[in-house]
Order: C-alpha cells, then sequence, then structure tokens
C-alpha cells in the first residue's frame, strides 16, 4: 500500500486500495454520510471572491487537455448586472484513449455536483449545463439519477441553499450531446448547448465575456470541478503538497502541476483502467505499478500521454514524468487528459499514425480549409505508406503538411489539426525508420508490405 491515499477515489474502490468489482454508485446520503457536501457548506460560509481566490492559490490546472489554471479562468468574469450568467461542465469526453470523467460519473457524481455547485456560488452562475457525450447512455441515467436528489435536498431549485444567485434559484440541466468529436472543444461545445451546428467559434471574445446566448461563461471539465470539492475542504497548501512545481528555469508565473490526478490507463497493459496518483508519476511506475506490466512480458515500445492528440513517447522516454510540462520535455503536444495508450514492441506505428489520421479526418467539422483539406491528405498518404505504395516524396509532404497546419501556426480556429499534426509529427519522427523502409524513391516501385 503506498503511502499516498486516495483523494477523487475515496469512495471509488482502485487498485492498489480496492478493488474494482467492489465498485457501486455512491447514492446522496452515502456521499452526506462520508463527509460530502461539508465543502459546500464552507463555501457557503465564505464570500465568493474567497472561494475563487483559494481555488487560484491551489493553482489548480484544468484537466480537460489545455491544463489552464482554473481559479485564473474564474477571475476572468465581469462583474455581474443582474442578467443570466452560466456554467458549462464539459463532460464530452470524446479524445480516444480517455474515459476518466465517465468513472466519477458511473460511481461517485455528487463529487462533481458539490463541485459545480461551489463554482456557481464563487462566480455568481445561476445556471449551469453538464454537457454529456452522447454515446453515454448509462451514465445519462445515473447522472439525472444524481441531479435529482440534488434537488430534492435543496443544492439546486427552489428554496437552494446556496440562495437566489442573480435573482434566480439556481439550476443544473443535463445537455446530451450529439456524438461528434468537436463538441469537447469549448466554443464547439457552446454551440451544439445553443442547438446549433457544432462548429467552434474565433475567439476573442472568449466565453467567460460572451458564451452561451452571448452571457458570460465559465466552462470546466468534469474531473476539475471534482478536484474542488477537496480544496476547499483542505485548502489550498494541501492541495499543493501532491504533484510537482513547475521546471528549473521557468519563467516566473510558469502554472504548477499540483494536485491528484486520474490517469485511464489502455492498450497492451495487463491491468488496464483509471487510476489515481499525484500528478508527476513517471510512465514507467503507472505502466509497472498500477497496471502490473506490459502484457505478455513483452517489451515497452511507445505510449501515447494524454489522448491520441498529444503524439508519442517512445522506449527512450519510457521514464518520462507525467505532469502538465511533459510535452516541452519530450516534444509532443503535453499530459492533456491523461489518456495513456501504451503500445507494445509489436505495435505497427505506421498502422497507428494512418488509424489516428482517419480519426481526424473524420471528426474535422469542415470549417477551416486546412483542416478540412489537411487531414484527409495525411490519411491519404499514411494509406498509400502502409501498403507500400508511397515514395519518399509522400513522407516529405506528410511531415511539411503536419508542421503547417493548425491553432498553432495561425492558419485554424480551433486546436483538432494541431492534435492531428502533433501526433503524426511526433511517431514519423520518433519511428522515422519504420516509415523510411515502407517508402520507394519512385511511385510504382514493389515494396514487400510490413505486417
Amino acid at each position: 500500500m503506498p503511502l499516498y491515499e486516495p483523494v477523487l477515489c475515496k469512495r471509488i474502490p482502485t487498485p492498489p486500495w480496492g478493488e474494482i468489482s467492489d465498485r457501486k454508485l455512491v447514492t446522496y446520503q452515502q456521499y452526506v454520510e462520508t463527509g460530502g457536501y461539508k465543502s459546500l457548506d464552507k463555501a457557503l460560509q465564505m464570500q465568493p471572491k474567497e472561494v475563487v481566490d483559494i481555488v487560484k492559490a491551489a493553482e489548480l490546472r484544468g484537466r480537460g487537455g489545455a491544463g489552464f489554471p482554473a481559479g485564473v479562468k474564474w477571475s476572468f468574469l465581469p462583474p455581474e448586472d443582474g442578467k443570466p450568467r452560466y456554467l458549462a461542465i464539459n463532460a464530452d469526453e470524446s479524445e480516444p484513449g480517455t474515459f476518466k470523467d465517465r468513472m466519477l460519473i458511473d460511481f461517485d457524481p455528487h463529487i462533481v455536483i458539490e463541485g459545480i455547485a461551489i463554482c456557481m456560488h464563487a462566480c455568481r452562475l445561476d445556471t449551469s449545463y453538464f454537457f454529456l457525450r452522447g454515446e453515454y447512455h448509462h451514465q445519462r441515467e445515473v447522472m439525472e439519477h444524481a441531479i435529482r436528489e440534488a434537488y430534492d435536498h435543496r443544492i439546486f431549485g427552489p428554496g437552494s441553499k446556496l440562495g437566489k444567485i442573480n435573482d434566480r434559484w439556481p439550476q443544473l440541466y443535463l445537455h446530451r450531446g450529439a456524438g461528434a468529436y468537436i463538441c469537447g472543444e469549448e466554443t464547439g461545445l457552446l454551440e451544439a448547448l445553443e442547438g446549433k451546428r457544432g462548429w467552434p467559434r474565433i475567439k476573442p471574445p472568449f466565453p467567460a465575456v460572451a458564451g452561451a446566448f452571448g452571457r458570460p461563461t465559465i466552462i470546466n471539465n468534469v474531473e476539475t470541478l471534482a478536484c474542488v470539492t477537496p480544496i476547499i475542504e483542505h485548502g489550498a497548501d494541501w492541495f499543493k503538497s501532491m504533484g510537482v512545481p513547475p521546471p528549473a528555469g521557468s519563467a516566473p508565473g510558469t502554472p504548477a502541476s499540483f494536485g491528484p490526478k486520474l490517469y485511464g490507463v489502455s492498450g497492451h497493459v495487463n491491468r488496464p483502467g483509471v487510476y489515481e496518483d499525484e500528478l508527476g508519476v513517471k510512465l514507467s511506475d503507472l505502466i509497472e505499478g498500477l497496471c502490473c506490466g506490459i502484457r505478455g512480458g513483452r517489451k515497452f515500445k511507445a505510449a501515447i500521454p494524454g489522448g491520441i492528440s498529444m503524439g508519442v513517447l517512445s522506449a527512450d522516454e519510457y521514464e518520462a514524468v507525467l505532469d502538465f510540462d511533459v510535452g516541452r520535455k519530450h516534444n509532443c503536444l503535453g499530459l492533456g487528459t491523461a489518456g495513456v495508450i501504451v503500445m507494445d514492441e509489436g505495435t505497427d506505428m505506421v498502422a497507428v499514425a494512418r488509424n489516428i489520421a482517419r480519426f481526424f479526418a473524420h471528426e474535422s467539422c469542415g470549417q477551416c480549409t486546412h483542416c478540412r483539406e489537411g487531414t484527409n491528405w495525411m490519411y491519404r498518404m499514411l494509406t498509400r505508406i502502409e501498403t507500400g505504395e508511397g515514395t519518399t516524396r509522400d513522407l516529405d509532404l506528410l511531415l511539411e503538411l503536419s508542421g503547417s497546419m493548425g491553432m498553432m501556426p495561425g492558419n485554424n480556429i480551433c486546436g483538432l489539426s494541431d492534435g492531428a499534426n502533433w501526433a503524426i509529427r511526433t511517431i514519423v519522427n520518433k519511428f522515422f525508420d519504420e516509415f523510411e523502409t515502407r517508402v520507394t524513391r519512385e511511385r510504382g516501385v514493389s515494396l514487400a508490405v510490413v505486417s
């Protein structure tokens, strides 16, 4: 049993502290009996700004992918004007390899609902929308039941213990998505919430100023809001006792990687699943410890650190520290959702790249030309390379294209194409020999296809 004690999985049996087979849904009554909603009561004794300051002092970073400091985001809201202000909870979780939020919804939904209520008090938001992935049918039933329990006990609705906000009783609604990956992007989520096509918006204005229905809106991930509850209970210093500080030599004000983190591990491991540890766990410790090693006794070859858009870590990076700075240290996009996909020595990295490109080509919303066309070009070139029909020119074009499209080069509205090009770029660069053996100098020269 490690010294670290679970925080987010306090009520969810998880190895090595409990058995997965013992998991069950925590009801409102069971949640309260184990200390639930005490953080909300504590927050309601504070001024809203005090709550924001505690979250800011804890340096809680968003757990949905970008890692932006939650307290800083909350502070962007303009002053109240008596009109509606919204909270949108991002439970879309459509990044391949990601399933951590689903576990919280399945077994301990009230830790999220309590975080939602605290955020509404702190930011003076009168209405919340829980935006749930369209394919999460069971989770819809669980969440709807938990929301009804919260209304029955006056967390929301008339007589809410939060009191009236902007002269309205606080409300929490469940809104189901329609299965589009792009709606995981915050402004695409807002468009879908408003009943429109899920097309990301140009920023500025940012959602905190003009979000849902043109009103100030905070958008937070499920796990982020779940972290708010223990922060209020134990304080910012307690939260910062876990995790790792910014790397040495970082500029002043660089956000750290503090607090607990849920890692969703899939792929070629003996025990896939969602595991909790501090931010900054080593990839090797996660695989060999919590996941009981690579299946079949095979060797580690590669891992995607946080959903397929983050790129890949090679065998030389097996000791990589999984914190929010993993990207700059190991030339990938970042930690993302911490959905770790592990690949063993038998994995065909050309096929991996082709499959990733196929996904992004299919899920591009089509609004931006670079993304709509570029993702399809990458998929076609990788298909040719995989079948042995590609040329060295295809490989050169692939790397050129993967470095020139996306929001970072300034060509696209959202980050979907950045995810696509970072994924492809890191795989090709770190496993170049596998691609090189599959191409010829000229079209039409026969090559044996690697199985």
